[in-house]
């Protein structure tokens, strides 16, 4: 059954995305209807946040279109109370969906490798007050190496391309653990079962900006 009417806060771009089947799970459809896109957005592009349609945020990158952040939330699957790592965090919309899902009792640990982003969208999540009360935290890095002094994570989002899974990514998620990363022009799904062992699906068809890892900067 879909659920279109969840909420006051439900925004047009939100019912749009569960009738097209992107949004599907209750706790995601709420966190999309309660962190609106427009609070991660320039100021000029306000008018057009409920679009389906990346949009600038600077620095040449983009906020992803809302059917991929939804379709990779989807896979994700997100609970209440997890610690989850998010990779490219750009202007924070990401991570603040995350935090709403997780709650007060979880952990999203947000990695940005260009320091005005990175401020912007901890400025960003802490709109919610996210940050002041400790449900997400925000640094500076090569997202490629991920954050281990918080790992392991029960979830790891990446938002930027690689041609392949960084090695820390799955050493810091926890066995039992789902991360959705996208790898050349797919959305890989990965569960790991085992410490070398990992089930993946892949979905064709999508472009993001590269992970740069920091050789590379």
């Amino acid at each position: 059954m879909l659920h279109f009417v969840r909420n006051a806060n439900m925004s047009g771009l939100v019912n749009t995305l569960i009738k097209e089947g992107y949004l599907k799970d209750p706790l995601i459809i709420d966190a999309f209807s309660e962190m609106h896109r427009i609070e991660f957005v320039q100021r000029e592009f306000e008018e057009i946040a409920e679009a389906d349609i990346p949009l600038p945020i600077g620095h040449g990158l983009t906020i992803s279109q809302p059917k991929t952040v939804a379709l990779m939330m989807e896979l994700l699957n997100p609970q209440k109370d997890q610690n989850i790592l998010d990779v490219g965090s750009g202007s924070g919309w990401t991570t603040a969906i995350l935090s709403y899902v997780v709650g007060s009792n979880g952990k999203v640990t947000a990695i940005e490798r260009l320091s005005e982003l990175c401020e912007l969208g901890k400025n960003n999540v802490d709109k919610f007050q996210y940050v002041k009360k400790g449900i997400a935290e925000f640094h500076l890095g090569d997202g490629s190496q991920g954050y281990p002094h918080n790992a392991p994570y029960d979830r790891i989002l990446v938002s930027a391309v690689t041609d392949e899974i960084p090695k820390a990514l799955k050493d810091q998620l926890k066995i039992g653990g789902k991360m959705v990363i996208p790898v050349r022009n797919d959305i890989w799904y990965l569960k790991k079962n085992g410490e070398d062992d990992f089930y993946k699906e892949e979905f064709p068809g999508f472009s993001f900006v590269p992970l740069i890892e920091e050789n590379q900067l």
